[in-house]
């Protein structure tokens, strides 16, 4: 039998393992099998048999890893003082991998909230706008976080696990945990640990995402339902893959130890994705149409304005901002909404959107295209002033096309003669 070595782990690091209520990891089962080109590990997750089952164990990396070295090594990369990779100096290129590749981006930066205790679901479910009392573990979906008059705050994507739910958001939006820290009463039996520190968070995006995934033996995941999640460990350290990439229902998110980060970073370009930093990824955000906090979402606009009804329940009881939705879809009181608009130059955000002369709406976010010839922005506009192909102004001088965005064209609101 060949011998397993360090360069076949980064081949293929993966292995699947299970939570047990006794211990972290389940004993990974590996066995090795040779290709024409190359040896690499097979992952076997839940075959009923496996032939020639090696047990293997490696001793994982030291703890202390810093994942921001091993990302900054690669090629072109440059780092903000925060610490955040902007750009790898490939942001058309990475922009184009997202249409015809597929692209990696090191969200770490995100926020992490890890939410446990008895009464967590039942708690998520009142706070905010999905109906958490649906999914079983291994589920996952969006749901916003809204003030009582359901203004807007950020979009949380949510992970429920067996013993916790985890919420990914917006990495501005830090001050949501200790929002929901002041919700939790005496006897609510809830935890909420801001994790994001402990963690590090890798999102694909682009068509051959799913080639990636079957590569690196993770194929069981491809064509389920967003926000379906399973765990495994690399190098003995905990991975969470997801379907979903936070932008959009395809793609694949990757929650991991630190420990675990270089190695799943460097063996995703290895198969051929395209680093993108967070420049290139706030450009997709606004290309695709999501909206964002202080941008989009903030205490101007309500969660309908902004377009979001795929993560609103509107049949479960009572939770905070439930009373204002319900009120304005039964008296159709939404008279806003967010749009794309194609620029014909770079405008300001907050520049007003003007419709023969008459203010209809403001500019919320604003980038240029793939080409610095083409521009692109966000934009509330009045519902009744505007439909898809109008022509506005923005700002004093500069003209704009409304158009529809991939995020908001999939969002689904209920139809009129709807009662629930």
């Amino acid at each position: 039998m060949a011998r397993v070595t360090c360069e076949s782990l980064l081949v293929n690091p993966w292995r699947l393992f299970s939570y047990h209520p006794h211990q972290s990891f389940a004993v990974p089962l590996l066995t090795l099998t040779q290709t024409k080109k190359q040896q690499r590990l097979t992952l076997f997750s839940s075959s009923k048999t496996r032939t020639r089952a090696l047990p293997f164990d490696l001793s994982p990396p030291p703890i202390d890893h810093d994942l921001l070295d091993t990302v900054a090594a690669t090629a072109g990369a440059k780092v903000s003082d925060d610490g955040i990779i902007e750009t790898f100096d490939n942001d058309d290129q990475a922009l184009d991998a997202v249409d015809n590749g597929v692209a990696v981006v090191d969200l770490s930066h995100f926020c992490r909230i890890r939410v446990s205790g008895e009464d967590r679901i039942q708690f998520l479910h009142n706070q905010s706008t999905a109906n958490f009392e649906c999914l079983d573990e291994a589920q996952g979906c969006d749901t916003v976080f809204v003030t009582p008059t359901a203004r807007t705050i950020d979009i949380a994507h949510a992970w429920v696990m067996k013993n916790a739910v985890m919420l990914m958001v917006s990495p501005i939006s830090r001050s949501i945990s200790e929002m929901l820290k002041k919700y939790i009463f005496f006897n609510d039996k809830v935890e909420i640990q801001d994790i994001t520190k402990q963690t590090c968070f890798f999102v694909l995006a682009g068509p051959k995402s799913n080639q990636i995934m079957e590569e690196l033996n993770l194929g069981d995941l491809v064509g389920q339902p967003y926000g379906t999640h399973q765990h495994f460990s690399v190098n003995g350290m905990p991975v969470t893959v997801g379907v979903g990439n936070v932008i959009s229902e395809k793609g694949f998110s990757l929650l991991m130890s630190p420990a675990a980060a270089g190695s799943v970073w460097k063996t995703i370009l290895s198969q051929g994705a395209t680093p993108m930093g967070s420049n290139a990824w706030e450009k997709l955000r606004i290309l695709q149409g999501k909206p964002a906090p202080q941008k989009e979402l903030t205490n101007e606009y309500n969660v309908l304005e902004a377009g979001l009804w795929n993560s609103i329940s509107l049949s479960k009881g009572c939770y905070k901002g439930q009373e204002t939705i319900s009120r304005l879809i039964t008296y159709d009181g939404v008279k806003q909404r967010l749009w794309g608009i194609s620029l014909s130059a770079l405008a300001e955000p907050g520049s007003i959107i003007t419709v023969g002369g008459k203010k209809v709406g403001k500019l919320t976010s604003c980038t240029s295209g793939r080409k610095e010839s083409e521009y692109f922005g966000l934009g509330y506009i009045k519902r009744q002033n505007v439909s898809e192909g109008d022509t506005v102004m923005v700002g004093d001088a500069i003209t704009g096309t409304v158009v529809e965005v991939p995020f908001l064209s999939r969002q689904r609101p209920p139809l009129r003669s709807s009662s629930s």
